[in-house]
Order: C-alpha cells, then structure tokens, then sequence
C-alpha cells in the first residue's frame, strides 16, 4: 500500500472514531488591563503590477474588528490573522504565550511527516499500540486495545490524532519521533518562534491538575479519581501556574506563522504538505468554532485545543487554522482563549466571529 492510499485509509478508519473534545474540572483573579492591539506590517517588497493590488498592511476594517472582538471578550485571549500571500499580520494579544492544548498535535503532524519525507518513517509502517501507552481524557482508539494490543499503521495513528484529536494516538506518535526534543529541534530548525512544547499529554495534564503522573493510571480511571481526591484550593494553585507560566505555551503570532510556513511549502514538501492540510480539512472537532464564521466559497483546514476546567474557570480554549477564499486567498489564523468564565456558545461565537471579520474586510 502506497503512503497516500494508507492515509486516505486513515481517514476512514478515524471516522469510525467518536467526536468529543480534547478534554474534560476556584476563583479567577482580575483579568489583567487588555493587550494593546499589535499590527505587524511586511517588509517592503517589489512587485509586478497586479489585479486587484496588491496590500501590505491589514484594512482598516479588519484591524478594528479584531481589536473589538479581542477588547470585548471577558478573558484571557490571543487572537492573530496572518496574510499568507501578502505577508501582514494583525493581532490582538498575540505574542503572549498562551495554552496550547491539543495544538500541539499540529507540531507533532509536522514531525512525522517530516519523518517521511526524510525516509525515516512510512505512513504505511505497522505500528502496535498497548494499554500502557493510553493517556488521558480524549482517546477513541482505547476501545480497539485488546490483551495483545492493537495493530495499527503510523498514517492511521496520524489521521486519528489530528480529524479526532486522539490523546494516545498522537503520544505514540510523539515519541516514534523522538519525544518532546525531537518537537523542540524541529521547531528551532525550522524557524518556527514563539511556540514552545510540553512533556507529552500524560505528564501535562497531571502536572496542570496539581499531580505527578503514575504508569499505573494508564487505562484506567487513576488519574480522574486522584484528581476528584485532590484539595481545590491545591488544583486551584496548580492551575494558575499553569496559566502563568504554560508549560506547552505558544502564541498566537508563532501558530499563525507555522500555519503559514506550512501552507507556503517552507516545512514540508509539496507531497506531505497536502497530505497533512487534507487531514486538517477532514477534522472532526469543533464544527462550531472557526467554522462557524465561514461563508460559501471559503474553507479552513484547522486544529483544535481544549483544557482543563475547574468550576467555571475553561482553559486553553483554542482553534487554529488555515483559511482558505474563493479567489485561492489564504490566512493563517489563531484564536487561543487561555482562561475565561464565558460559557461555550460565547466562546465559539467569538471564534465565527473572527472568520467573519477576515471575509467581510475582503468586500
């Protein structure tokens, strides 16, 4: 089976898997005074004369619809839009590093086809997955683990990681790469900035919740029921240094210029670079965030995030992605909403909010 016939079967075998997010619970403190909004204009450049013109700077009607949603929103939010094809950026908070969550998934994609394209890995390569490798939260594929495991392929994993958000399938993942350095070498080598990554999703979410991970949680309820054990005012302190100081924190301006290096062919090549953008396309999490927004004609190829809570506090609220226009016009985008009280409809109606901004400032 060719590399591209294994991830179309991928594709298949993730739909078999069941939607949910990425994760399911203090006081909040005071949200600080909003960041001031930043607009990042691109180096001048020579261009032949085009139709319509080309524009190096954002409109002004863009700019002040990300500057309203990003200063209305009661939270902590990053937001960025960056023009691929024009080279400007315009943020909102977007260079503060925020909770990635299962973003970071998006790295590890890059990783592994990376790895493909170096002859290292095949999507078609037969991979076993154990009961010890189970994580935590969100992972469809614990269901097809039997005594002796559950034999799969690396494209299969690839595809269940990314259209499902699957916990396990992209920790199997991350360490056939090479573990959380081989993330960190990646990023550098590629000159990805301002985006860090965590230790792997089990480390992560016990040491968000205030614990330290134990082998003996995995597939099975350990890690829930010592967390619903724990002191809030303790799982309260853990979170806010996590909050402070993420530990797989990225900004929106570093995400949306992943995003970009991708879609400009600059990380991957052309063969693994569509590769990975259908399997973006084909995601099934959060139909309600970015999505939303869209109107006929435009698509977005996207990955979601979602945190830990603790009472009402949501954390690492997230969506991320490659939009796409009628007219073949594109722009990476990032909503990362690190802490809020807002309920759900509120915080997907801002995620529509910003896609809708992007398309109507192209009128």
């Amino acid at each position: 089976m060719s590399p591209i016939q294994s991830l179309r079967r991928g594709v298949l075998v993730a739909s078999l898997c069941s939607v949910a997010a990425c994760i399911p619970s203090g006081p909040q403190r005071p949200a600080p005074a909003p960041p001031p909004i930043t607009v990042a204009p691109a180096p001048p450049v020579l261009r032949p004369p085009v139709s319509p013109p080309v524009r190096l700077q954002p409109s002004a009607r863009l700019l002040n619809a990300i500057q309203a949603l990003g200063g209305s929103f009661r939270g902590e939010v990053g937001i960025s839009v960056r023009d691929i094809d024009e080279g400007w950026t315009v943020a909102w908070g977007g260079d503060t590093p925020r909770p990635q969550q299962s973003v970071s998934k998006f790295w590890v994609a890059i990783a592994v086809m990376d790895a493909v394209d170096q002859g290292r890995l095949s999507l078609s390569d037969p991979i076993t997955v154990r009961r010890s490798d189970l994580t935590v939260f969100h992972q469809p594929i614990r269901a097809q683990i039997g005594a002796d495991g559950y034999r799969t392929t690396i494209g299969n994993l690839l595809s269940c990681a990314m259209t499902r958000s699957d916990n396990t399938c992209n920790d199997v993942l991350l360490w056939k790469v090479g573990g959380p350095e081989a993330i960190r070498r990646m990023l550098k080598t590629k000159g990805i900035e301002g985006v860090t990554f965590g230790p792997g999703e089990r480390l992560l979410q016990a040491r968000t919740a205030g614990l330290e991970w134990k082998p003996e949680w995995a597939g099975g309820s350990g890690f829930l029921q010592a967390r619903a054990a724990m002191n809030q005012e303790t799982r309260r302190r853990a979170l806010e240094r996590y909050l402070a100081d993420p530990y797989d924190g990225a900004s929106a301006n570093g995400v949306t210029l992943g995003i970009a290096l991708l879609a400009q062919g600059k990380l991957l090549s052309a063969r693994s670079t569509d590769s990975l953008v259908t399997l973006m396309h084909a995601s099934k999490t959060g139909p309600l965030r970015l999505k939303s927004g869209l109107q006929p004609g435009w698509t977005l190829a996207h990955k979601t995030g979602t945190g830990q809570e603790l009472g009402s506090l949501s954390t690492g609220y997230n969506d991320v992605g490659l939009l796409r226009g009628p007219d073949g016009h594109r722009y990476a985008v990032a909503v990362m909403i690190a802490s809020t009280r807002e309920p759900i409809p509120v915080r997907m109606r801002l995620m529509g909010d910003v896609s809708r901004a992007i398309i109507a400032s192209t009128d």
